[in-house]
């Protein structure tokens, strides 16, 4: 399906979604059916000698598997538990899927990645029984003040699909995104441990659009860096987890036609948050509409001193045409962080930012504050006009809750973040992801 004709499908008008559907005419995901694919060739795993025992490594039937279907067909592991001692690179192919109907565990202990997929076009990941798992074992690091491989990561792969499968307690980050073209991410769970740097989808590139998926963990739930277009992220269930984000920011910084939407967040770090320190480059028209949260520890956030990043050369990260739209729901304590944060550079205000029908209230305590510096455009504390100068610190209090703040709450919300000296269990992928929203795409299985 074309963005364009995506993006209207969805019965959103807004000048956001218009742009970021105007130059978008590519095909995203696959170009070939899956039919097609198991019509063409099936390589079977366990015909290249994997054995579904949880001890034989599977990597070398995995990659010799690959170099049969490669230039078309399916890489077939089937039902049963299959261990990964050696990570496998899959370079190249064309109009071939990998159908993981069982589980890959890890056994290895090397970094890296366990599974590198890159060079390849019209390619396909998913459980065609929708059960299928990569159960990373993270805690067997984290317990030791370790980090290990990252789960999956794809690196210049065009016309692509991920769908159906759980990423299970990833040493590292679970799902990377790198230099990616026309893909789309849809009908997962992610569930990592309650620790920094195990990031749930991190993703760069192009016509990407990232829907219906959960993630827990305690760092990034989906966040977009750079470089970065024409990027569609919505019904996205963050639970108990760092939040949605966008960087973090440097030198060079290009991203442009983003849309946040239906973005559900319970439990996390933050709803959504900007970070930076220095660096240069812009983020311009981006839109973040249709978001709800519950008592996390921060909401809307600008942040262009992040102190967690080291200071970047440049005089900052222009944000420049961000609309905040319909947020709604509850903060931790309003008192001790602000949940509307924009905090700009002073040598690079922020321009034309737009934050409308934002009701959040404070489950801590009866006041709450709101904090703008530098920061150009209208709503609440937001300076108007055209001057985009520099200009110090605008507060404002709230000492009762605002109208409409009452949101409503998702099923299955975690009370306590999952284990870092404890396995996680393989979760079953989820039917719903946002209050009231209906999953863009059936599952592949439902019987």
């Amino acid at each position: 399906m074309q963005v364009k004709n995506l993006l209207f499908s969805l019965g959103y008008f807004s000048v956001a979604w218009a742009q970021l559907a105007d130059t978008s005419d590519y095909p995203i995901g696959p170009l070939t059916s899956s039919a097609a694919k198991w019509a063409a060739k099936i390589c079977d795993i366990t015909n290249y000698g994997a054995v579904a025992d949880g001890e034989t490594d599977a990597g070398p039937a995995i990659l010799d598997a690959f170099n049969d279907c490669a230039s078309g067909g399916v890489v077939n592991i089937p039902l049963g538990t299959f261990a990964l001692a050696t990570w496998v690179t899959l370079s190249g192919g064309n109009a071939w899927a990998i159908n993981l109907e069982g589980i890959i565990v890890r056994t290895g202990t090397a970094g890296g990645n366990m599974i590198y997929i890159e060079h390849s076009t019209d390619f396909e990941i998913y459980s065609s029984r929708g059960e299928g798992a990569i159960q990373g074992y993270g805690y067997e690091f984290l317990s030791q003040g370790e980090y290990g491989p990252r789960l999956l990561r794809l690196y210049d792969v065009t016309n692509f699909a991920i769908h159906d499968i759980a990423l299970v307690d990833s040493p590292a980050f679970h799902l990377t995104l790198d230099t990616c073209n026309q893909g789309e991410v849809y009908n997962m769970i992610i569930r990592g441990a309650n620790e920094g740097g195990l990031d749930g989808i991190d993703l760069w590139g192009f016509d990407i659009w990232v829907h219906d998926v959960e993630v827990t963990n305690k760092d990034e739930c989906v966040t977009v860096k750079s470089p970065a277009n024409h990027i569609l992220v919505e019904d996205i269930y963050c639970n108990w987890s760092g939040g949605c984000s966008m960087g973090s920011l440097g030198t060079d910084t290009d991203i442009t036609k983003v849309v946040y939407n239906n973005i559900y967040t319970v439990n996390s770090n933050q709803m959504f948050m900007f970070k930076s320190n220095g660096g240069n480059g812009s983020v311009t028209d981006v839109t973040l509409q249709n978001f709800i949260g519950h008592e996390n520890a921060y909401s809307l956030y600008i942040d262009a001193y992040w102190t967690e990043e080291t200071l970047a050369a440049g005089d900052g990260v222009l944000y420049n045409s961000i609309t905040f739209s319909n947020w709604t729901g509850t903060c931790a304590d309003g008192a001790q962080r602000a949940p509307l944060y924009v905090w700009c550079p002073s040598t690079q205000p922020c321009t034309n930012i737009v934050i409308e029908d934002f009701a959040m209230w404070t489950e801590s305590g009866s006041t709450e504050y709101y904090k703008c510096a530098d920061a150009w455009g209208s709503g609440y504390c937001l300076h108007g006009g055209t001057e985009h100068t520099e200009y110090g610190t605008v507060t404002s209090t709230l000492t009762s809750a605002p109208s409409g703040y009452s949101a409503p709450t998702m099923p299955g919300q975690l009370t306590a973040g999952l284990g870092i000296s404890t396995s996680i269990a393989i979760p079953t992928v989820p039917t719903t992801f946002f209050p009231g929203a209906t999953p863009a795409t059936a599952r592949v299985y439902s019987g």
